[in-house]
């Protein structure tokens, strides 16, 4: 038995209209604050090892 999902009215965050202009560009600047602190950070990237071996 399927059921189905409601959408949701993703226009409206935290409140019953929409957004103003001055909430729009707020949004976006710490969206773009975010992106830019995220590239500023270096990805961990991992170390190729090689196994020795051990003669015994």
């Amino acid at each position: 038995m399927k059921t189905r999902m409601n959408e949701l009215d993703v226009d409206l965050i935290g409140g019953t209209g929409p957004l103003t202009k001055e909430e729009e560009k707020r949004i976006s600047e710490v969206i773009k604050m975010l992106k830019a602190k995220k590239n500023l950070t270096p990805k961990p990237t991992r170390k190729l090892t090689t196994k020795k071996k051990i003669i015994a």
